[in-house]
């Protein structure tokens, strides 16, 4: 076991965050708040290969794992370039594929993901379902040869930059008639899907959209895998998602301390700098601690997820996703308070993190889920729902 990171991911790192850097927190919230898309550092990031890192080196990716993609992810959200789509599109979408699709789906999409060049949605969550895949309402019936899918889907991300999104519906067990999960690739300009955007009181270059799907009609070659998989593939998705989650939200959390830190230098009262007084320091040296432990098992849950070890995987990743959320609201918390009044005007760029951060808790899975799993899965006490 060792407890630092290979040559290669260092030096990924590195460059990953001059590239966000070289874009900055300025550009970002230019565009967030202007309702733009962080498209030309999507694109840039694409043609570097830092987005296709995960995806197999015969498809046109680096054939690396996933704790080097969320290692992408951590670099630019700390640069202060956060990109939300990258939590889903290459990290759930093209991993399912990866793992699961057709010849034919791996070779049309895979070198597409591993250049940045498509952008898919991921849909799961529903309106009065949540994330709870054994209620949710989304159903593919056979017609012919034909898949025809009919629901509804909500708080979906990025839909209006994809060009299909990853929907997760139910079909009926021939043998015992009980519905089960099941994956469609649903192109955005399929006839019967609709999508609108949900107005959020959040700074974010990445929108969230309802879906209606409406005798969506597909073909055969739209499912992805086995629909006898089940929640085996979905899982194979969900894993990624919680620990590019943590990396989400550890990046956030490096770059609100960041900057915490740096007023905190700066800053001086009384003849003094402000962070020599230990009612700023410490706070800012508990966000430390909190950050690096999060970090670790961040990288913990890849390397078992790399590893095979799905459900090792499982269990530290929600945790690493846990402690992630956790401590970004701290540390964005914490930073503005060192600020003062300065936290919250544009020029020191952490004000528009206040939402980002606290999504954290919610999304993917919220923090009472999480607790929900490590009482009945790690700690053996009974199912509480």
């Amino acid at each position: 076991m060792t407890y630092t990171e290979s040559g290669e991911r260092q030096a990924l790192r590195k460059a990953v965050a001059e590239l966000g850097r070289s874009y900055g927190h300025e550009y970002y919230a230019k565009l967030a708040r202007s309702g733009g898309h962080t498209s030309e550092l999507w694109n840039e990031a694409g043609r570097l290969g830092y987005l296709g890192v995960a995806v197999p080196e015969e498809y046109g990716g680096g054939g690396a794992g996933i704790g080097d993609l969320a290692a992408v992810c951590e670099e630019f959200c700390a640069a202060g370039t956060p990109m939300l789509l990258m939590v889903v599109s290459p990290a759930i979408c093209a991993t399912v594929i990866a793992r699961f699709g057709t010849d034919e789906q791996k070779t049309g999409w895979l070198p597409r993901f591993a250049t940045g060049e498509v952008r898919m949605s991921f849909a799961i969550t529903e309106p009065d379902a949540g994330s709870n895949s054994h209620r949710l309402t989304t159903t593919a019936r056979r017609d012919g040869a034909d898949w025809v899918l009919n629901g509804r889907k909500v708080f979906i991300s990025g839909v209006d930059e994809a060009e299909a999104v990853l929907v997760v519906g139910r079909t009926e067990d021939a043998k015992t008639g009980r519905l089960k999960p099941a994956l469609f690739i649903v192109p955005t300009n399929t006839p019967g899907f609709e999508y609108r955007q949900i107005e959020m009181d959040l700074v974010s270059a990445d929108k969230q959209f309802g879906l209606f799907l409406d005798d969506v009609r597909l073909p055969r070659e739209a499912l992805v895998g086995s629909e006898d998989a089940a929640l085996a593939q979905l899982f194979a998705g969900l894993n990624p998602e919680r620990i590019m989650a943590a990396s989400f939200s550890v990046g956030i959390a490096r770059y609100a301390l960041d900057k915490g830190v740096e007023y905190a230098k700066q800053r001086s009262v009384w003849g003094a700098p402000i962070g020599s007084h230990q009612g700023l320091a410490h706070p800012l040296a508990q966000v430390k601690i909190e950050l690096e432990l999060a970090k670790l098992m961040a990288q913990k849950a890849a390397a078992l997820y790399d590893s095979g070890d799905d459900s090792a995987a499982g269990e530290a990743a929600n945790m690493a996703k846990y402690a992630g959320s956790e401590v970004a609201i701290k540390a964005v918390d914490t930073a503005i308070q060192v600020h003062g009044g300065n936290g919250l005007a544009t020029e020191y760029g952490l004000g528009t993190l206040l939402g980002a951060a606290r999504v954290g808790r919610i999304a993917p899975v919220s923090r009472e889920m999480v607790l929900n799993f490590v009482a009945q899965h790690s700690l053996g006490l009974p199912k509480s729902y």
